[in-house]
């Protein structure tokens, strides 16, 4: 390890790398360039030099490669042989081939040990075409967690191999680690494991201590691991890996009696063997873990309909793509798509197929396999988008009159729910940023100061839901589990929707899934069934007894364990970080009460929302990107994250990116007083990278890294034009969200390293060119210029927050609860005669305001940028809110008309509707 730790030193700081993947990818590319020096003519303190380094590689790569199938410490092995031999040009040579194979994934399908007899003089590297490449069969590698010596690894390597059939579905190669710990390293380092092993003879402590590596251990968190009996190591570590990649399957092979182990937590491996297992056995079982995650119910129906000979007397004509062959003016349709998509295109549900309204075959499979992947109880399909899922939700559970407390700025489909549920909406605000015209979340205070002044009012038997968005378009992550906990001891029935649109690649990530809404949901179903809580929530109440409502406000509080329920739904856009078509999206439910209570409305509403006839290839791509997360989102998520990183260092570090963009950190994003961890950033330049694990696990938000900010008000534009004119018009980069004077760019698990590359490479161009104008500009255009940053950078307006529901739609009991009835105020909006319009550029409201009249709006009012809405049916409008909108300069404001100006309603129907809303009030109770 001493020369590992010199090569650190030599070759740069490991602070340099965010994860140990670069470091290994970085330390085999050096090793190539040395290798081929070394392979080349070269003076002799030249070459000494370089068999150095070449040494101090290969050394620096063992406690790297140990966890690896390919090329692993086998590989390593005939490295080290070869320099020992000084053989430079077949160590040259053998490298390339590492370094390709690495880089093009041709390991996978060319299954070969370096140096080994069987490869002796086959041509290392073979350049396969598309079509081989989609036929080979998946490659995968085993973890063996066993103490074993180099000759009883080998042994079992070659009775694993002797094990394979041409017919088998996949092939796998076994890696051998010795501890506890380096089991843990291992599942959370190498994506490419999907069995783990757990024999009885290993030890606990890692002889590893590569910083970067160690780090891994961290992120299973410290309370997990601590003083555990030996004879528990099995179970214990197999509790450990469904906790940090609940995805693989687990074996415990133990040496302990039946009658010992019957009954007893084991960790939930998959199966247990007894002694020795039987190598077939084994194989077999491996297989078929992995051959379940594999399936795809739905996709594999829809290929067998597609070569099923068919007549078509049903309807849609384009079925088998006979309206397009039989064309003579849209073949090119045909000739784009091939025709694979309408020889699956049908509208029957039978033939082998199902019905997504009413599933019992392939479907109804496709979805339970979707509830095994996200962890839920069930999940829900939708070919329509996660606006149709926000509905169904809401619907199933929200009735007339219910209470439902609302982050204000969420997408506009949870408002246009709230209007079809009739619920009486409670918003909350979330915390500004104003400097770059975006809001953060809800802070925790808030919705505990609601929940508990509706408690104090007597209503809060009527509060039904909480609705958050996590994450927001911005990045923000709630603390899932501490807003639910302290919810749910305030409210032990209360009703979570978490709007996860932009969060379904979160649970394949062992830092973000501790945030995602079926992680929490299971998590703290097992946590209030320990005795252990039990005790600590006893003590807890004895602690707080006699506290008034501005104190608990302080305190971190516990839900009774024998009346909590957890009620939980999420709700995701698939097709937005995962593989799925357009508008794909899924419904996932954890909800104690669903079958009792919510099943029926929950059916009826999916009816309501649900086409009759939904596209077959959308539900065969949440199919397919199902699988896709279950045997390789791990890896994708993280190199997702890594992606994001590089971003953000190659910007921040950039002297002339800094001079006109920023990235915004997560202290720009995060207000302190929510950062217990102290964390102001994931990279900077005096310390290099911080892990994001501590942030993540104890912070009330943190930020998503894969969501990068970057604020370019200093280059003189605003959001839009910089989204539109300069980055898409001029360099076909695309992107969604803008602000005043930001832009977002969102890696994804289709991001390329070459992408990043490209969009470093247009900044700089833009940069460059952004000094030349302004270093051939006037005095005159350099002022104009200088105004106009100062303008998106200080005189920015401060953000509104939701002012107040207006009397008309409030119920007006004494009690100043400030839930208001948005549907009757969206409905009266209906009859033009009870509206009217005032100019948004002049005084006019102004005037109004001071003469005593509340203004109310109609409608919804959204401007993008930012794309929230700052007003909605019935809400009072306020000075700051118009400031607002004026000072915003945007070209598109959902809501408003230009040519007629600000909808609101008449003070005769405000009038009237305030005669009506004490007698609707009595109704609804």
């Amino acid at each position: 390890m001493a020369s590992g730790t010199k090569t650190e030193s030599a070759k740069g700081s490991l602070s340099d790398y965010y994860s140990a993947a670069q470091l290994r990818m970085d330390r085999w590319t050096q090793l190539k360039s040395v290798a081929s020096q070394l392979s080349a003519p070269q003076r002799d303190r030249t070459k000494a030099r370089l068999i150095e380094t070449a040494r101090e590689l290969v050394e620096a790569l063992a406690p790297i490669e140990i966890y690896w199938g390919f090329p692993g410490k086998r590989g390593l092995a005939y490295l080290k042989k070869l320099l020992l031999n000084e053989d430079y040009q077949e160590l040259s040579q053998t490298v390339v081939h590492v370094v390709r194979a690495l880089v093009s994934g041709s390991f996978r399908r060319h299954f070969s040990d370096l140096g080994a007899e069987e490869t002796a003089g086959t041509e290392r590297d073979v350049f396969d075409e598309p079509e081989a490449i989609a036929t080979a069969r998946p490659y995968f590698e085993v973890l063996f967690v066993d103490d074993m010596t180099k000759a009883q690894e080998e042994t079992q390597r070659k009775a694993l191999r002797a094990m394979r059939r041409p017919d088998d579905p996949f092939v796998y190669d076994p890696i051998v680690v010795p501890s506890f710990e380096d089991g843990l390293i291992a599942v959370l380092f190498n994506h490419n494991i999907q069995s783990v092993v757990v024999r009885y003879s290993f030890g606990f402590e890692s002889e590893n201590k590569l910083k970067i590596l160690q780090r891994y251990l961290a992120r299973v968190g410290d309370e997990d691991i601590q003083e555990i009996d030996p004879i528990d190591y099995g179970p214990e570590l197999c509790r450990l890996i469904r906790k940090v990649r609940p995805e693989l399957d687990t074996f415990l092979v133990t040496d302990r009696s039946v009658e010992d182990i019957a009954g007893r937590d084991l960790g939930g491996c998959s199966r247990v063997f007894y002694n020795q297992e039987d190598y077939l056995e084994l194989h077999l079982n491996m297989l078929r873990g992995v051959n379940a995650r594999y399936q795809t119910p739905f996709f594999t129906a829809l290929k067998e309909y597609s070569k099923q000979p068919t007549g078509v007397f049903h309807a849609l004509p384009i079925s088998r793509g006979k309206s397009i062959t039989r064309s003579n003016w849209i073949r090119d349709m045909g000739e784009f798509y091939g025709m694979n998509i309408f020889l699956a295109e049908t509208s029957a549900t039978s033939g082998g197929l199902d019905s997504l309204l009413e599933p019992h075959g392939p479907i109804k499979k496709a979805q339970e396999a979707a509830a095994r992947a996200f962890g839920s109880k069930f999940t829900f399909f939708a070919t329509n988008g996660t606006s149709t899922c926000n509905k169904v939700v809401v619907q199933a559970i929200v009735r007339p009159g219910d209470i439902v407390l609302v982050d204000r700025d969420c997408h506009k489909s949870h408002h246009y729910g709230m209007v079809l549920g009739g619920a009486q909406v409670v918003y909350l605000d979330s915390y500004p940023l104003s400097e770059y015209s975006m809001y953060g979340a809800v802070p925790l205070h808030e919705i505990k100061r609601q929940l508990l002044e509706l408690k104090a009012a007597g209503k809060l038997d009527r509060v039904r839901m909480l609705l958050l968005t996590n994450c927001t378009f911005d990045g923000i992550v709630y603390n899932v589990e501490r807003v639910m906990e302290e919810c749910l001891a305030i409210k032990p029935d209360l009703v979570f929707l978490w709007d996860e649109a932009w969060f379904a690649f979160a649970r394949f990530g062992p830092t973000y899934r501790q945030r995602t809404a079926m992680n929490t949901a299971s998590n703290l179903r097992e946590r209030y069934r320990d005795p252990a809580y039990r005790k600590a929530y006893e003590a807890q109440q004895a602690e707080i007894a006699g506290l008034d409502d501005e104190a608990l406000l302080g305190v971190r509080l516990m839900p009774d364990p024998d009346k909590v329920r957890i009620r939980v739904y999420a709700t995701q856009s698939t097709h937005k970080t995962l593989t799925s078509l357009r508008q794909g999206s899924m419904i996932h439910v954890h909800d104690q009460n669903f079958k009792g209570e919510v099943e029926q409305a929950f059916h009826e509403a999916y009816m309501t929302h649900t086409s009759t006839s939904p596209n077959y290839q959308i539900i065969a791509s949440l199919d397919v990107g199902r699988r896709q997360v279950e045997l390789e989102g791990f890896e994708l998520v993280q190199k997702q994250v890594e992606a994001a990183m590089a971003m953000r260092k190659a910007i921040d570090s950039h002297p002339l990116l800094q001079k006109y963009f920023k990235v915004l950190k997560v202290g720009d994003m995060v207000p302190a007083q929510y950062r217990e961890s102290g964390i102001e950033s994931y990279w900077d330049a005096e310390h290099g990278w911080n892990d994001i694990w501590d942030a993540w696990a104890v912070d009330e938000f943190a930020l998503d890294a894969t969501r990068v900010t970057v604020a370019v008000g200093h280059a003189g534009f605003d959001g839009d034009t910089f989204k539109n004119v300069e980055l898409m018009d001029k360099y076909g980069i695309q992107i969604n969200k803008t602000s005043r004077n930001t832009v977002l760019f969102m890696t994804n698990i289709g991001t390329s390293r070459s992408s990043v590359a490209y969009l470093i490479e247009v900044l700089v161009k833009i940069a460059t060119e952004l000094d030349a104008q302004y270093d051939d500009a006037s005095s005159m255009e350099r002022k104009a210029f200088d105004r106009r940053v100062r303008s998106l950078t200080q005189e920015l307006p401060p953000l509104p927050d939701f002012s107040r529901f207006h009397d008309a739609f409030r119920s007006n009991d004494g009690t100043g609860t400030p839930e208001g009835n948005i549907r009757a105020a969206y409905f009266l909006a209906y009859d033009e005669s009870k509206c009217g319009y005032f100019p948004l550029e002049d005084d006019s409201m102004e005037r109004e305001m001071d003469a005593g009249r509340e203004l109310v709006s109609t409608s919804f009012i959204i401007p993008y940028p930012p794309g929230f809405p700052i007003l909605v049916p019935g809400q009072v409008i306020s000075k700051e809110i118009l400031r607002f909108m004026r000072a915003l300069d945007v070209k598109e404001i959902h809501g408003y008309r230009t040519d007629l100006g600000m909808r609101v309603f008449t003070q005769d129907a405000l009038d009237e509707q305030a005669g009506l809303t004490p007698q609707l009030a009595r109704i609804t109770e």
